[in-house]
């Protein structure tokens, strides 16, 4: 039996040892940044799981406002830069209870475009403001079809509003995702942890 110390970190190991990982739902890695430009996984991406499941948690943008959104790169591809289509639903409410909706927001979709998916519009930098939620990667090393997506997740806006987010789309590539960048459209991320699992 593998056993882990405690206050151990693994930091983009790819995939653990089959004595581990012998759930339904494993953890794969575990990434905490610091006045970091990104959170890539560069590897662990692999045929071994049908389903990636990405676990974001108190993610806080240096820069105030800033978009947070992920890319992928396609096998032997590089840059980030793969071509998607997505939509993204929003509802909102503010502290003051006096602007609230909901609606899909056009300007944070793509339709067949090479940018980061924008999970959360504009996130404040406030000691207390940060965005979580998580992101969903379907079969990633299937090579006849292309590779679908959903998010779900809340943001503490820079105007100071709570925004619950619904994004979904596909990665229009026959071949396979092995690699998957986070980060803010300007700006470090200052803090926060993203965890990847792998489902069966």
């Amino acid at each position: 039996m593998a056993v882990v110390s405690n206050g151990t970190t693994i930091i983009d190991a790819g995939s653990l040892g089959a004595s581990i990982a012998s759930g339904p739902m494993n953890l794969l890695s575990s990434q905490t940044a610091s006045g970091s430009a990104n959170i890539s996984f560069t590897s662990g991406i692999t045929s071994a799981y049908k389903e990636y499941l990405f676990s974001f948690h108190n993610i806080h943008p240096a820069t105030d406002g800033a978009k947070f959104g992920f890319q992928f790169n396609a096998s032997g591809e590089s840059g980030f830069n793969e071509t998607l289509t997505s939509m993204y639903w929003r509802t909102y409410n503010n502290e003051a209870a006096n602007s609230a909706g909901t609606g899909y927001v056009t300007s944070e979709d793509q339709a067949q475009g090479t940018a980061f998916t924008i999970l959360d519009g504009g996130v404040g930098a406030d000691a207390d403001q940060c965005t979580a939620g998580h992101v969903k990667l379907f079969d990633p090393s299937n090579t006849s079809h292309v590779k679908h997506f959903i998010f779900r997740g809340t943001h503490y806006d820079v105007n100071n509003f709570v925004a619950d987010v619904f994004v979904g789309g596909y990665v229009n590539t026959t071949a396979a995702i092995t690699e998957m960048q986070f980060k803010f459209s300007s700006g470090n991320i200052d803090a926060g942890t993203i965890k990847m699992y792998g489902i069966k």
